[in-house]
């Protein structure tokens, strides 16, 4: 099996890889070519006996998505996408790469597919911004798409292409809304929900951190390592029930700010819990106020996807991730 990850030098691409080559294969078939692709070069991965490429690309640059998928791989996760935030203040930027970068990749697929019979399956991330307020208690598999940024209309409109393509049969595609994925390890990023990682990352590692809204926001998250396992579920998911909904909100945990701050006491200490900061920003606060706070994923969930059920939970998986399985002294 030949494997293409778009996004691989990202956080989820670069787990995803390391999860790939540990366990050698995907759906009972071993992985004999690896392809990562991001905007920088992702670095190869060590232990890893088959073919390996890596490059720099762009896919909304002329040229840039036939050459990507040129070895004709059997398996797409695309990953790659600028994040909330900055897309947001860039609207140029956002649509170039967030939807004609992925319309310039489904659309080399297709013709590909004209030259010789060629139909991978593609596993795309998507995102709950795709849902817009006024939100009912919980959002169900139901519920409308009426984004409120730029990055969720950009997402949605890729979930439509995905459903299109699919459906006439250029690719076997699956979308995957991920929920806010915490706690990201390493730096800050521009992603708006950046706060929800940084109030519990830095702490864990004994340093301050800035909470800019109130404790009573609630929010949709899961950790790296269940967007993990949803990557690899959806790669090897019969897609036959799908039916033409080829997109799938993700299974996660809704908590508020105050319980993500309880749950960060209760593992770490007040020592850690006392290391955020509140200093409010209204820029964020509006961008959050229209976000999804709770779901009702039943088709994933019956699909198969599982997530943590506590934010303690998630909290040790950091943990046990990022910081070698125990808390600085």
């Amino acid at each position: 099996m030949h494997v293409l990850i778009i996004g691989a030098a990202g956080m989820i691409g670069r787990k995803l890889t390391t999860r790939l080559v540990a366990d050698r294969g995907l759906g009972g078939q071993e992985i004999t070519a690896l392809t990562l692709v991001d905007v920088i070069a992702p670095q190869a991965p060590a232990g890893f006996s088959g073919r390996v490429a890596t490059e720099a690309l762009d896919l909304s640059a002329p040229g840039a998505a036939a050459r990507s998928i040129a070895g004709r791989p059997d398996m797409i996760f695309h990953l790659a996408a600028i994040v909330s935030g900055e897309a947001e203040a860039d609207f140029e930027k956002g649509y170039r790469i967030n939807l004609d970068g992925t319309r310039a990749l489904f659309e080399a697929i297709r013709q590909e597919g004209t030259r010789q019979p060629y139909a991978p399956r593609v596993v795309f991330t998507s995102s709950i911004a795709v849902f817009g307020a006024p939100f009912p208690e919980a959002i169900g598999d139901e519920f409308f798409c009426t984004p409120l940024t730029s990055y969720g209309t950009q997402k949605a409109i890729d979930e439509l292409l995905l459903a299109d393509y699919s459906r006439r049969g250029f690719f076997d595609g699956i979308g995957i809304r991920l929920p806010t994925i915490c706690i990201r390890p390493g730096a800050p990023n521009k992603a708006a929900s950046g706060f929800f990682s940084n109030i519990l990352r830095e702490p864990l590692s004994g340093q301050e951190a800035v909470l800019p809204v109130g404790e009573d926001v609630r929010h949709w998250h899961a950790s790296p390592r269940a967007a993990v396992g949803f990557l690899l579920h959806a790669a090897t998911l019969d897609t036959k029930p799908l039916g033409a909904r080829r997109n799938l909100t993700m299974p996660g945990l809704s908590a508020t700010v105050g319980e993500q701050i309880a749950a960060l006491r209760k593992v770490a200490g007040d020592k850690a819990a006392n290391l955020i900061r509140r200093e409010p920003d209204a820029t964020i606060a509006a961008i959050v106020a229209g976000w999804p706070r709770n779901f009702d994923p039943r088709r994933a969930i019956a699909l198969g996807f599982r997530a943590e059920r506590s934010f303690e939970d998630i909290i040790r998986v950091h943990i046990e991730d990022e910081l070698g399985g125990k808390l600085p002294v």
